[in-house]
């Protein structure tokens, strides 16, 4: 059983306990997501990131009520103290995008090319709340003009592909919050945007947090977006929580050797030249997870205490970090705990323009191509 104190939140306006989603196939069951429970405060932002696989998104689409019949889902999943699991698809629908909305990853497959944007959002706050068509177009034109679009009466007549990557997340933003949600679940809304159009989305999730007080989950691989935007973080590998803590202590200090690795893995302008420091090997396939740790396969920590016995999620030596690791202690005590995932490959020169950064001195050959005139010329002689 997890051990987390956070579960006993009474402000809570979603809670989360020991949420478990597992799928069966023809090889075995898939064990998806194991034992994750949260609670999240009005106006709270809550990061969950982790690498692909490693059960964020069904984490969330369990709580919005979109798994497939084929699903088994245990645990529990309050909003407002109101049970979900368990509930049907008729009365998740009042809920969903009322109560609590979903941002999903692709703005162009969440939004129908044969209709207009102003249509699909008057329709989608049409679908809870009795009014005119006049009225829900302009709440339509009111929610385009929350999220930063411009000339959002001329822009409700136009189609999602007039729309580029950056506007049409917007617009799934918009339709997100038309229905003033108290909780905003964004799985991966900055995917494939260019950085400078990842932090506008940014800034519009937190404005909208501010003027609606809604709490916002933030799913993510990406950390650099986990680190300036919320206010705590969970880390998920292999369909559990590894550690969790406040964003600003996780990221200092982080307790487990998988987060140690990640954080390790970002991109370091002090290393310009050098290769990035991996996780060797991958995450455990979810049909056969080893037994123990999950990680202990590629933990550089690794002890048979960590290969027999799962660690529970339990209080590190800081409030609120918790941690999933028997050696959490050792990593505490490590002054650079990054440096156990170097290796001898590591910092190998692959990048010729990256060098001349740091020895502006070096040559650098920019291309190699032939003079297919003069070539042909040589040919002819």
């Amino acid at each position: 059983m997890t051990v987390l104190n956070e579960r006993v939140t009474t402000d809570a306006v979603l809670a989360v306990d020991d949420l478990s989603v597992t799928f069966g196939t023809d090889d075995g069951l898939v064990r998806a997501v194991r034992n994750v429970s949260y609670s999240l405060r009005p106006r709270e932002v809550l990061g969950i990131v982790g690498e692909s696989g490693s059960g964020k998104s069904v984490s969330s689409m369990a709580v919005m009520g979109l798994l497939p019949n084929t699903a088994k889902i245990t645990g529990s999943i309050k909003f407002r103290d109101r049970e979900l699991v368990g509930q049907s698809y008729k009365q998740m629908q009042g809920l969903r995008n009322n109560s609590i909305a979903m941002i999903f990853q692709d703005p162009m497959t969440s939004l129908n090319p044969v209709f207009t944007i102003g249509w699909q959002l008057a329709e989608a706050y049409r679908a809870h709340h009795d009014v005119s068509k006049k009225v829900a177009w302009a709440k339509a034109v009111e929610a385009l003009e929350l999220v930063g679009i411009p000339e959002p009466v001329r822009r409700a007549k136009q189609y999602p592909h007039e729309f580029s990557g950056g506007m049409r997340q917007r617009v799934v933003i918009a339709m997100a919050i038309i229905n003033d949600p108290d909780v905003i679940i964004a799985d991966e809304p900055t995917t494939a945007l260019d950085v400078t159009v990842q932090a506008q989305i940014l800034e519009t999730l937190l404005r909208i947090r501010d003027e609606t007080d809604a709490a916002i989950v933030m799913i993510t691989h990406d950390l650099g977006v986990v680190a300036g935007m919320v206010d705590r973080v969970q880390v998920m590998y292999a369909g559990t929580v590894v550690e969790s803590g406040p964003v600003d202590e996780l990221f200092e200090n982080p307790r487990m050797p998988y987060t140690v690795g990640l954080l390790g893995s970002l991109p370091n302008p002090a290393m310009l030249g050098q290769r990035l420091t991996p996780i060797v090997g991958s995450p455990p396939s979810l049909i056969n997870l080893p037994t123990g740790c999950s990680f202990s396969p590629r933990c550089p920590l690794v002890v048979d205490e960590c290969k027999q016995v799962e660690p529970v999620l339990a209080a590190t030596d800081t409030a609120g970090h918790y941690g999933r690791c028997h050696r959490w202690q050792d990593v505490a005590s490590m002054k650079e705990p990054e440096k156990v995932f170097e290796h001898d490959e590591i910092g190998l020169v692959e990048n010729p323009a990256a060098l001349t950064a740091i020895d502006p001195t070096l040559a650098v050959v920019e291309d190699l191509g032939v003079d297919k005139r003069s070539d042909e010329e040589g040919h002819s002689s």
